[in-house]
């Protein structure tokens, strides 16, 4: 099993300047020094959840600078959002600065407020992130494509500086959608998902589903799934619940007011202002349970093994531990000696 840190803190006002990047830089080095596989940050926009990171590529070449290890990845770049030509310029930046580290998953967005920035292709952006990530590959490639340019005419054009990398890793993200997991196996790409929307066997037989069809597709190889997992392991199950009871739970309730449709009150959701404060309690509680108990990796080092060898039988290929959700920094940096330690026994 691959072990990654992941990221997706909540911006707060409690922190200010350098000290909202703090436990990203330093965890990440941390990373580095202890042989993980991965640092992933993700792409939001708009809402203060995952709100300290809305361009993986800018935190990226921050860690390329920072590290000498550690893969640098994207989880995940909204495709629908970018064009390809700005993506693969980015990116290619930070494989350069990195020296060949640099990975992306693709996503193709789901919350309407974010494509304020391209709403033409809110309608169109599963297909438009298909068209993305082959155009992105080709380009990394060193191929160039013929675009109009200003006075609509054709231009061809490649990306500068080339990257480091002849082939660009990559992977699909997937709130657990079968077709999805599917598509990437064909694509020949990894698949990136959570346990938010599935269970373990849904998980599995979506596993199964995309390496049937990476094989069908592909002479050699079987792909890679990462799956992305809350964690926090330390001394002894009662002192981590206590640790994270209070931050965990804030942390859900910030995500329930970005789910429930509180930016721009769509129609057909519901605004969580017009929820009784005790049913909003009851909810993040019932959440905390869930999360703590079926859908994280929290508890001691012993816990934390019987959590991979679950994910290992399941097909797994790489946890994402998601550790920025609100415990402090001094705490959470405390906790991934408990992390590398269940690294060192199952990496």
């Amino acid at each position: 099993m691959d072990f990654s840190l992941f990221y997706f803190a909540n911006d707060s006002d409690d922190t200010s300047g350098a000290d909202r990047y703090e436990l990203f830089l330093e965890g990440a080095r941390f990373a580095d020094r202890n042989g993980f596989t991965a640092v992933w940050t993700p792409e939001r926009h708009f809402h203060r959840f995952g709100g300290l990171y809305p361009n993986p590529a800018v935190t990226g070449a921050a860690l390329a600078v920072a590290t000498e290890r550690v893969q640098i990845r994207a989880g995940s770049v909204v495709a629908p959002l970018h064009h390809p030509l700005r993506i693969a310029e980015d990116w290619s930046v930070v494989d350069n600065l990195s020296g060949g580290r640099v990975g992306i998953s693709f996503a193709s967005g789901w919350h309407p407020a974010d494509f304020v920035m391209r709403p033409d292709a809110h309608s169109t952006r599963r297909e438009v992130m298909d068209e993305t990530i082959d155009t992105v590959r080709r380009l990394w490639r060193g191929e160039s494509v013929t675009l109009p340019d200003g006075k609509n005419e054709p231009a061809e054009v490649r990306v500068f500086p080339p990257a480091i990398q002849p082939e660009l890793p990559f992977w699909i993200t997937s709130a657990g959608s079968a077709d999805t997991f599917r598509k990437a196996g064909a694509q020949g790409g990894g698949v990136l998902t959570h346990l938010l929307s599935q269970d373990i066997d849904e998980l599995r037989t979506k596993i199964a589903a995309y390496r049937e069809s990476y094989r069908a597709h592909h002479a050699q190889g079987s792909g890679h799934v990462v799956l992305m997992l809350h964690t926090f392991l330390g001394s002894s199950t009662e002192e981590v619940r206590e640790l994270v009871r209070g931050p965990l739970s804030g942390y859900l309730k910030t995500s329930f007011g970005l789910i429930s449709g509180s930016i721009g009150n769509r129609p057909g959701t519901f605004d969580s202002a017009d929820i009784k404060e005790s049913d909003v309690a009851y909810l993040v509680e019932r959440g905390f349970t869930r999360f703590f108990e079926r859908q994280g990796m929290f508890g001691t080092v012993e816990q934390g093994e019987r959590v991979v060898d679950l994910l290992q039988e399941v097909g797994v290929d790489e946890i994402g531990c998601l550790v920025d959700f609100g415990v402090s920094t001094e705490q959470t940096l405390k906790s991934l000696e408990f992390l590398a330690e269940l690294k060192n026994r199952r990496g």
